[in-house]
């Protein structure tokens, strides 16, 4: 096991660079789909003093230490302790973009590659979103404008009802009982789109070729291009099962994408995700029916929130010990991707499973928060 808690060095961001941001992301339309909120198309407040690390290989990553924060950091060792009982592979604690703790266990290195689950999901997301704001795709589209005619088995008038937009919130009314395959034999009608949220991964797994199809490229390629080299990520796409594509990289890779997100998709100066609305849209509640979910990512902090593999609706918040705002990445076999833009955190986790087997949230989530929280003094 290895362990980094290391001193701070400050770096302040330019007002005049943040103005500039703010003046582009005024030029950007609003969503022609939106959660409802009148502010939906506003420029978001970026946050300030966000460090970014180098973009080339082997370049030093900033630190800072929990002392110079405020947070205790004699309960790290407790922590980490929990974590490696727990199956952790890797953890990394990001605050205002400088590692805070950065933990490895077993064999696990910071070049070791583990695979993103679920949590990958919100890599789809922010996908279609640069494809949005490039003018290839509407949320309003017909997916079957991408991926023809019959790329299910319902009923024709059911299966045009169904948008990209209902891909992205868990609403396309198909059966997910046949989770991940995504012939269309397997994508059978259960109920009209938009009236039934339902956790299902055929569905979103060929947003993926929705978008190659509205780029006139592999959707690998056009994510490479277009997110993963331009904020020096590592990884790749992987093929698994009857349809199921699952992302692989390092946990600093990881660790980075949820940077970009805590920045409103700015990396540095350079405007990775160039849709204001969309970049709002995708982190706050889609639907009604479960309003602890956005576009691909889980939200916290809501009054209500349903689960994957069920139709019953809990009350409360989704991870009570955790700040209201934060948004996740929450994948099978509890891999985490947690943002908390009130207080500039990032929180990382890959491993094996802690003990629940889900698919997505967890009793590990709450678990976790409330060391974290004690820790943080949040």
């Amino acid at each position: 096991m290895k362990r980094f808690f290391i001193e701070p060095m400050k770096r302040l961001r330019s007002l005049l660079q943040l103005a500039f941001l703010c003046l582009i992301f005024t030029t950007c339309s609003k969503s022609e789909v939106t959660s409802g909120d009148p502010d939906s198309g506003t420029p978001p407040v970026l946050p300030q003093n966000l460090y970014y690390p180098p973009l080339q290989a082997g370049g030093q990553w900033e630190t800072t230490s929990m002392e110079s924060l405020g947070w205790n950091a004699e309960l790290a060792t407790s922590l980490n302790t929990y974590l490696e009982t727990e199956g952790t592979q890797a953890f990394i604690i990001l605050k205002d973009g400088k590692i805070v703790m950065e933990s490895y266990f077993g064999d696990f290195t910071e070049s070791s590659l583990w695979y993103w689950a679920s949590a990958g999901k919100t890599l789809t997301a922010f996908t279609v979103g640069i494809a949005r704001a490039e003018g290839k795709l509407s949320l309003n589209d017909q997916t079957a404008d991408y991926l023809g005619v019959g790329w299910t088995s319902t009923p024709h008038e059911k299966e045009q009802k169904i948008r990209i937009v209902d891909q992205l919130r868990m609403t396309t009314g198909l059966d997910e009982n046949i989770f991940e395959c995504t012939l269309p034999d397997c994508l059978q009608f259960k109920a009209d789109s938009g009236s039934r949220w339902a956790y299902h991964n055929g569905p979103y797994t060929l947003l993926q070729n929705v978008v190659a199809a509205a780029v006139s490229e592999d959707f690998s390629l056009y994510f490479n291009r277009m997110l993963r080299n331009r904020i020096g990520m590592d990884g790749f796409w992987l093929a698994q099962g009857e349809g199921n594509n699952i992302y692989y990289s390092s946990a600093r890779a990881m660790a980075r994408f949820g940077l970009l997100v805590l920045s409103k998709g700015v990396w540095d100066s350079e405007v990775i995700l160039k849709d204001a609305a969309y970049t709002a849209d995708m982190v706050r509640t889609s639907q009604s029916l479960n309003k602890a979910y956005g576009y691909l990512w889980w939200l916290n902090g809501k009054d209500r929130y349903m689960a994957p593999g069920s139709q019953v609706v809990f009350s409360g918040p989704l991870i009570p010990s955790a700040p209201s705002d934060l948004i996740a990445g929450l994948g099978k076999n509890d891999q985490k991707l947690y943002v908390v833009p009130s207080q500039n955190l990032v929180v990382i986790r890959m491993g094996n499973d802690a003990g629940d087997a889900l698919i997505g949230p967890s009793s590990f989530d709450n678990a976790l928060w409330q060391r974290l929280s004690e820790m943080m003094g949040l």
